[in-house]
C-alpha cells in the first residue's frame, strides 16, 4: 500500500453540503466501509473551516485507486491526488 493525500476545493456557492441529499451521499461515500470497496483504507480526513476545501490521507494500491475515489468531488471542484511519505519514513531515510 501506498500512502497519499487527496485534496478537493470547491467555491461556495457549488457547496455540495447545502444540498441535504448529496451531503448524505457525500458521507456515505467517504465512509470506511464505501472506501474499502475501492481498496482504499481512510487514516484522516478533515475540512479548513471557511474554506471549502477538505484533505484526505488514504492508504490506497495507486494513485489511479484515489483519483477513481475522489471522482464524485470533481464533479464540484478541484481534486487533487499526492503522493505522500509518513513522518517516520522520511526522518530514517535521512539516517537522523
Amino acid at each position: 500500500m501506498a500512502l497519499f493525500v487527496a485534496r478537493h476545493q470547491h467555491e461556495a456557492e457549488s457547496c455540495p453540503a447545502k444540498d441535504p441529499e448529496m451531503g448524505r451521499m457525500l458521507l456515505g461515500h467517504v465512509s470506511e466501509e464505501n472506501a474499502a470497496r475501492y481498496g482504499i483504507s481512510i487514516q484522516g480526513e478533515a475540512v479548513i473551516q471557511g474554506q471549502h476545501t477538505m484533505y484526505m490521507i488514504l492508504d490506497a494500491e495507486d494513485s489511479g485507486k484515489v483519483e477513481e475515489f475522489m471522482a464524485p468531488f470533481a464533479q464540484a471542484g478541484s481534486v487533487e491526488v499526492l503522493p505522500a511519505t509518513h513522518c517516520a519514513t522520511v526522518v530514517e531515510r535521512a539516517g537522523c
